[in-house]
């Protein structure tokens, strides 16, 4: 049974968008993926602003760092920043594998690094591992 009910995806680019979702679902089909395109509609859902008042909190965030206006970057300080938020998982999914963008989201407090993979199988191989610790392994912070 996965430890989380609902991850937050904020991710701009639809085909690494559903190939994260069908990694999640091929084994947990009913766990819910949200998905905000660029770090100012992630901090509005995160935060619970405006259209997203109403939104239960997600377990895990999977954060792409080059995203269009607020970057991952930015996100992760706003959320690492907030008391209520600190201990929200957040992994880090992009294409960046910068020493100085993995030593700045860690120090950042980021809780995973991952690099996307160019090829599609790994890719989705990457994805699974994630899913599978993320979802099998980790016990989460519960309020």
């Amino acid at each position: 049974m996965a430890a989380y009910s609902t991850i937050l995806a904020v991710e701009d680019s639809d085909e690494d968008f559903e190939a994260l979702v069908r990694a999640f679902h091929a084994v947990e089909p009913d766990l819910r993926v949200d998905r905000c395109v660029d770090g100012d509609e992630a901090l509005d859902y995160l935060f619970r602003r405006g259209a997203y008042a109403e939104v239960a909190a997600p377990g895990l965030v999977v954060l792409d760092l080059n995203l269009p206006g607020t970057d991952g970057r930015e996100v992760l300080e706003h959320v690492k920043a907030d008391d209520a938020l600190r201990v929200l998982p957040i992994i880090i999914l992009t294409t960046s594998g910068s020493p100085g963008d993995v030593h700045a989201a860690y120090r950042g407090g980021a809780n995973c690094y991952v690099q996307k993979a160019l090829d599609p199988g790994e890719f989705r191989r990457r994805i699974l591992a994630l899913r599978s610790f993320w979802l099998d392994a980790v016990i989460p912070a519960r309020d």
